[in-house]
């Protein structure tokens, strides 16, 4: 008897139509749709990010060349390298461990200093 109810119920929950929901899943839908074209208005309206025209546009020495550059004529070892802006720093380690930071011009590629 229970499972002839059961497909019962479950027969005419598969026939209701979909326009009797509860008023809270659609109102809950209703507002995700809302806030979905909010972040999308507001991306329209920010554009794209700015630009600093003068770094983008300048040319910029390769960073391979840079620490080739830097280890001419040097003892030692390259620990790493980050570019800064309009410089790029090279940190190295010379033979008695002493460790320096190498300024490098990122346009020319021409060492600037030691600190």
């Amino acid at each position: 008897m229970t499972r002839t109810r059961a497909l019962i119920i479950a027969a005419v929950l598969a026939l209701v139509p979909a326009t009797l929901v509860p008023a809270t899943q659609v109102s809950a839908q209703s507002r995700e749709a809302s806030r979905d074209q909010d972040r999308e208005a507001a991306q329209d309206r920010r554009g794209p990010p700015p630009r600093d025209s003068r770094a983008m546009d300048a040319p910029r020495a390769d960073l391979g060349a840079v620490v080739r550059r830097v280890g001419a004529g040097r003892e030692g070892r390259m620990l790493g390298v980050s570019p800064r802006g309009d410089t790029v720093v090279v940190r190295w380690e010379y033979p008695g461990g002493r460790v320096a930071d190498i300024r490098v011009d990122a346009r020319s590629g021409r060492v600037m200093g030691e600190d």
